[in-house]
């Protein structure tokens, strides 16, 4: 027998009948804009249902167990690994109307739909004085509930921690339709199991998230920026070290391999840099003299160890153009190259300049090329791996294994941010042991007993 009822126009009957026919859309260009997400992917669903509130979800997936039809939940499509895709077809849950925000500067707590984008919370946030400081790449897209679902982080966790260290409580609904409020809206809280947090990064596998509880902290009252170029990326990494080891904690540290380097070196007024030069965005924060006296602090530090050229913002408008060097990287790779395959594996920060100086060895075994940026300060690497076509899909396979098992073996992890989705679950082998496996299948289960929600992701294993 299948696994899932297709939706016949009965069955669509039943779900306008169950949430409203206003929220469920059929069109041609409905279903185009739910296929897609920030992979390669495409999955066409049979319908998109787009509520306005946790009881039209609980509704759907009621029915949905009754019916045995799959619900895929979706934010804006800013992932890269697929977990927003409808791998089954049946349903997507698009939950971007569910955009509720309310600030309590009282009580530096923030309550959000899943469809608030990130942006907009920093951005009410700051009208009182406040800073939510989870800063995905996408966050003038990606919205809280997608940030909530893969524990999203960005260049601020170095300092400030990853979306799960800001989220107190939610409201969720699970995937047989009870709706649950776990956590709390209070800094304290040991009730219970741990709800909310085996709900943030389940990637909406375990429950729909339809409210979040989110902390808040005073806002930073200055911010100061510099890059910083090296001759080596091992003398910057050094230089990471350094600053840590100097008791400074930067609010951002990011960089840029040689190749990154020389793909955006002509957005920076350096002319000629040596081949193997690799760069610093570094950033600090707090008061004025708290800033300051940090970013002298790491500017010593650059020098001790090395730097070529310390560039500093003097301005918001500077700070701006610094960091859009460090966006390019991304769009310039993707547009270089027919074939694009983003990882972003985790390593200790002793081994980030090791690992990446390996790479041209797996390079010339697998015939690819890799760019190595990211997260400095927390060891979080992306590997963008390229190939000039898709010819070359099988090698670029065989090399993406050998490069995690690396990262492995280096006391590494595979994933830091994006998740596991459908593009990585056939490497979860490489990390999770069969009991870690079993375990967390087992509590997919238990909650899921129909696997109705957001099947072929993470544990299950069989998209069609």
């Amino acid at each position: 027998m299948p696994r899932f009822s297709p939706l016949t126009p009965a069955l669509l009957d039943e779900i306008r009948a169950a949430v409203g026919g206003s929220a469920v859309l059929t069109t041609a260009a409905d279903l185009d804009a739910a296929s897609a997400d920030a992979t390669t992917e495409r999955r066409r669903p049979e319908a998109v249902v787009r509520p306005a509130s946790a009881e039209q979800v609980s509704a759907l997936l009621r029915l949905a167990n009754a019916r045995r039809f799959p619900v895929t939940p979706r934010g804006t499509g800013t992932g890269l690994a697929g977990g927003a895709l409808a791998f089954h077809g049946g349903v997507v849950l698009d939950l971007s109307a569910m955009d509720e925000l309310t600030v309590e500067p009282a009580n530096l707590l923030a309550v959000a739909g899943p469809g608030v984008l990130t942006h907009t919370l920093r951005s009410e946030a700051e009208k009182h004085g406040l800073f939510y400081p989870p800063d995905p790449a996408s966050l003038k897209d990606s919205t809280l509930g997608g940030n909530a679902a893969t524990n999203a982080g960005g260049p601020a966790c170095v300092k400030y921690g990853v979306t799960k260290n800001y989220v107190l409580g939610l409201t969720a609904v699970l995937p047989t339709g009870e709706i649950v409020t776990c956590g709390t809206r209070t800094r304290k809280g040991v009730v219970g199991y741990d709800l909310t947090q085996l709900l943030v990064g389940s990637e909406g596998t375990l429950g729909v998230i339809t409210t979040l509880f989110l902390k808040l902290i005073p806002l930073p009252r200055a911010v100061r920026t510099q890059v910083a170029v090296f001759p080596s990326l091992d003398k910057a990494v050094a230089g990471v070290a350094a600053i840590m080891a100097g008791g400074c904690c930067p609010s951002a540290c990011e960089f840029l391999d040689p190749r990154c380097l020389a793909l955006v070196g002509d957005l920076l007024p350096f002319g000629d840099l040596p081949r193997d030069a690799s760069l610093l965005l570094l950033e600090t924060d707090g008061s004025e003299q708290a800033a300051d006296a940090d970013m002298a602090l790491v500017s010593e530090v650059c020098k001790k160890s090395g730097a070529l050229h310390l560039l500093p913002a003097t301005g918001p408008a500077e700070r701006e153009t610094l960091w859009n060097v460090r966006r390019q990287v991304s769009l310039r790779i993707h547009d270089a190259w027919p074939v694009y395959v983003p990882e972003d594996v985790v390593l200790p920060l002793a081994e980030i300049a090791g690992f990446v100086a390996e790479l041209p060895r797996y390079e010339k075994k697998f015939g690819f090329t890799v760019y190595a940026f990211g997260h400095a300060g927390d060891g979080n690497i992306h590997l963008n791996i390229t190939a000039p076509d898709r010819s070359t899909l099988d090698r670029v396979e065989a090399g993406t294994i050998a490069l995690l098992k690396r990262v492995l073996e280096l006391g590494g992890t595979m994933s830091g941010e994006h998740g596991i989705g459908f593009t990585k679950q056939r490497f979860l082998g490489l990390e999770l042991s069969p009991a870690s496996r079993c375990a967390q299948t087992a509590i997919k289960k238990a909650l899921d007993p129909n696997g109705i929600l957001n099947p072929g992701k993470l544990f299950d294993e069989d998209p069609a």
